[in-house]
């Protein structure tokens, strides 16, 4: 009996031995399929600042805190995957008509501070941020708290912006509709190329630029520059060393009115009211002659730094300041094309109109969105 006792309990434990080391097996044949499944669903994006960011290979909720992601992602076709979004989104009366989910998407960020607890709820698969957000450690501290997958978009020039819609279009598996764009935007490029050689240096124009206020301009090296200057203007503030607040340059009107620009332009409607009424600026060549002119908005403010519509600035205004040598521009054709085939959306005449006279067409902060 002792013996049959003995090699009862020996088989058992040879039992058990087999048993653990085949769990053991399987068990790392489930991680390793668990790790190959892992890689196969991500994916590697490099950013504007050339960090590497693994994402998901499917991205299903997204996080637009710069306005300019939330205006790209809804050309590239996913505006309805935005779940989270700064306010001035929301702002845009165009864009909501094309995409009225923003209207729902929460907003994180309030008067400049991140509610890191309503950008987690959100549950974003990615985070589209700008460097000045990132380069907070404030904030970047609770970015990683929660491992937010964070992809940084900035740009200070016509490549780098189109670097930057490239880069959200891979993020966003939109490479083709990316490409698609960038390939107009070189068109528009081409276009203006060819029209302002034609233009003298003698009658290039002295043009003053307001960035949504009178005594906001731009600095060298900006975006803005670079599309003013190749569409043959001379911009009177990007050799002027200002002071700067918040990386924005601002002026006086002692200096404008040294400067004496030929032409201003602004993209604001109020910005261009307080210019026209306010006495100091009754001697400035540009508003003696009538030469203030208000740039269009549509689904963002034309020319405006976080504009994705640069390459309608570029023509708009090739056809404000010099109309005797782009005739062959239809601005109206330009703005209707645009829409249609990079957002499909009809645009009537009457808000073809307001789009082009630029008021309007955003609602002022504090107001209610409807």
């Amino acid at each position: 009996m002792n013996r049959l006792l003995n090699l009862f309990l020996l088989m058992t434990l040879i039992l058990l031995f087999s048993c653990q080391k085949s769990d053991k097996t399987n068990n790392k044949k489930l991680k390793s399929k668990q790790k190959n499944q892992t890689k196969i669903e991500s994916q590697i994006i490099k950013d504007s600042l050339g960090r590497k960011v693994s994402i998901p290979l499917k991205i299903k909720r997204i996080a637009c805190l710069y306005s300019f992601t939330g205006h790209v992602v809804t050309m590239l076709g996913q505006g309805d995957k935005i779940v989270a979004c700064i306010s001035g989104l929301k702002r845009d009366k165009v864009l909501l008509k094309i995409c009225p989910a923003i209207k729902k998407a929460v907003v994180p960020k309030v008067n400049g501070a991140l509610n890191i607890e309503e950008l987690v709820k959100a549950k974003p698969d990615i985070v589209f941020v700008r460097e000045s957000m990132f380069r907070n450690q404030a904030e970047k501290e609770l970015f990683d708290k929660f491992n937010l997958p964070l992809i940084v978009i900035e740009y200070s020039s016509i490549k780098e912006q189109q670097q930057a819609i490239k880069i959200i279009g891979e993020a966003i598996g939109a490479n083709e509709r990316a490409r698609t764009f960038n390939k107009y935007y070189e068109e528009c490029l081409l276009k203006t190329a060819t029209i302002t050689n034609k233009i003298p240096l003698n009658k290039r124009v002295k043009v003053y630029h307001s960035v949504n206020e009178p005594f906001k301009t731009d600095s060298a090296g900006t975006l803005q520059a670079d599309w003013l200057n190749l569409a043959g203007a001379i911009n009177v503030s990007t050799a002027q060393k200002s002071k700067k607040e918040h990386n924005d340059l601002f002026v006086n009107i002692e200096q404008i009115l040294l400067w004496n620009p030929e032409v201003i332009i602004t993209n604001e409607s109020r910005a261009k009211d307080f210019i026209l009424k306010d006495t100091q600026w009754a001697n400035i060549k540009a508003v003696k002659n009538k030469k203030v002119y208000q740039m269009p908005n549509g689904i963002s403010r034309w020319g405006h730094p976080g504009s994705l519509e640069t390459p309608l600035a570029l023509l708009w205004t090739l056809k404000t300041l010099y109309p005797e040598y782009s005739q062959k521009i239809n601005l109206k054709r330009e703005t209707l094309i645009f829409y249609k085939k990079f957002f499909n959306f009809s645009l009537s005449n009457q808000m073809l109109d307001k789009i082009l006279q630029g008021k309007g067409m955003r609602t002022r902060k504090g107001k209610k969105i409807k």
